[in-house]
């Protein structure tokens, strides 16, 4: 969950900031001081969405260090630590990837997560929780489903997907501002303050749809980082990790923000990860290598 949660987090907080830019530098004004200009607008969109989200893409590193506190291991210092980069490396030689940077991050609960802007250049960490509470085995099988998200290059494609969203989002927000500043506040040239209230309180409710289409997505590509793991430690063992992730905290993949709502259908919208059950039962059915 920390992998995705941080990246959604970063691009927020990145679109948020490029569009106080935006209107600071008077781009609102100028697409629109001769009536809307769609194709300068859909530009200047696509340059603002994707740049936003290859901007939180280059900083995931930075901030999954900085709010996890994670420490990377240069050099080992004890058996356990040895092990895991020893792990990491045999694992990343045989998905192809360079050799990522291992961490290790304080908390009690089950947990680990990989970032990074490209395959060769990534982070894997794990929590001391996950070092305490699960075997050798399946803490094995927990690096190889990280591993395989680098190798499959997730991190990518969901920023792929969120310049998109993104797009859209900047989009449609200043479309419909346009439409109410001029229908409702009756502005007849330029942009009134109704065009940028409308704009910043569309871009919060189209950005937590988007949220929700990139937690999907994130969803889907779960299961194919388990059959990864599968390959790469093992069926058995990715399957004994998810198990014993049922009987911690680790079932749930939802910031606390979106565990406050109580609503089935709402959490299942905004869940990172699909239930264990069907992790498991999808590994089962699965043709990996016990």
């Amino acid at each position: 969950m920390k992998r995705i949660f941080l990246l959604l987090a970063t691009n927020v907080a990145v679109m948020i900031v490029l569009s106080i830019v935006a209107s600071v530098l008077g781009v609102d004004r100028f697409l629109t001081q001769n009536g809307l200009n769609l194709g300068a607008l859909l530009a200047f969109s696509a340059i603002f969405g994707f740049g936003g989200a290859f901007i939180s893409l280059a900083m995931s590193k930075w901030m999954a260090k900085r709010t996890t506190g994670a420490q990377v291991i240069t050099v080992p210092k004890n058996a356990a630590e040895k092990w895991l980069l020893d792990t990491v490396q045999r694992q990343a030689r045989i998905a192809g990837i360079g050799m990522p940077e291992v961490a290790v991050f304080d908390a009690p609960e089950p947990n680990a997560f990989a970032t990074g802007m490209n395959k060769n250049s990534a982070l894997v960490a794990v929590s001391t929780g996950l070092m305490r509470n699960m075997s050798q085995e399946e803490v094995e099988a927990v690096l190889g489903h990280e591993v395989s998200h680098i190798a499959n290059g997730d991190m990518v494609t969901l920023t792929l997907i969120q310049g998109v969203l993104n797009t859209f989002v900047m989009f449609l927000s200043r479309v419909v501002g346009y439409v109410i500043d001029r229908a409702v506040f009756k502005t007849e040239r330029g942009t009134g303050p109704g065009y940028y209230i409308t704009v910043f309180v569309l871009q919060i409710v189209f950005g937590i749809l988007a949220t929700a289409i990139v937690c999907w997505f994130s969803r889907q590509r779960e299961y194919r980082a388990d059959a990864g793991g599968a390959h790469l430690a093992g069926k058995r063992k990715m399957i004994s990790a998810l198990e014993r992730l049922k009987g911690g905290d680790g079932h749930s993949s939802l910031p606390q923000t979106v565990e406050a709502f109580g609503i089935i259908g709402v959490k299942k919208m905004f869940m990172t990860h699909p239930p264990l059950d069907d992790r498991i039962a999808a590994l089962r059915a699965s043709s990996a290598v016990s």
